[in-house]
């Protein structure tokens, strides 16, 4: 299955990257992504580890790691958002 994979605020920044396409198995979950993510070592690793504050969403709806994406999802990563 493909999934177009968005990064948002900090993340974007540290990773140079706004978006990207992944091959990934059928019945993916979103920690299975992450993992794949993180493989590829810095600055991946570092931006997706387990004590980084991050939220996801699948097709702009919040979603928890054992979900399980499908052909075509939208996954999004970004910070938690405070206001002041």
């Amino acid at each position: 299955m493909i999934i177009q994979v968005c990064y948002f605020a900090r993340i974007r920044e540290h990773l140079g990257l706004n978006e990207e396409h992944l091959s990934m198995p059928d019945g993916s979950s979103i920690e299975q992504v992450v993992d794949f993510l993180r493989l590829r070592g810095e600055p991946w690793s570092q931006v997706l580890a387990a004590d980084q504050k991050i939220l996801t969403a699948v097709n702009h709806e919040m979603s928890k790691g054992n979900r399980v994406l499908h052909n075509g999802d939208e996954l999004a990563f970004f910070p938690p958002v405070t206001g002041g």
